[in-house]
């Protein structure tokens, strides 16, 4: 489970700080307003922390959903029964 969570994870992280830094190429985060009222009033790396932070969580939801998605029945009920007990895996118990 620990091994599915950082094949997960690491790849989100990754694509995230891409597309952070893609998308502030092209928008400056001092002139971000709220749905084109009053400006947000953030400093520049706050602007970008939150941004990285929703991107990564965006990105991770969909991959852990293909990641869900592409285990086997067996593999599902698996879960929660032993430590490390996946089926095929060549450190489940016998």
């Amino acid at each position: 489970m620990k091994r599915l969570l950082l094949c997960v994870l690491w790849p989100a992280f990754l694509t995230a700080g891409v597309l952070d830094a893609m998308v502030f190429a092209v928008l400056d985060p001092r002139e971000l307003r709220w749905f084109g009222g009053a400006p947000i009033g953030w400093t520049p790396v706050a602007v970008h922390s939150v941004t990285f932070l929703i991107f990564w969580a965006a990105i991770a939801a969909a991959a852990a959903m293909t990641a869900l998605l592409s285990l086997s029945d067996a593999e599902v009920n698996a879960f929660g029964n032993e430590p490390n007990a996946r089926p095929g895996s060549v450190d489940a118990a016998p």
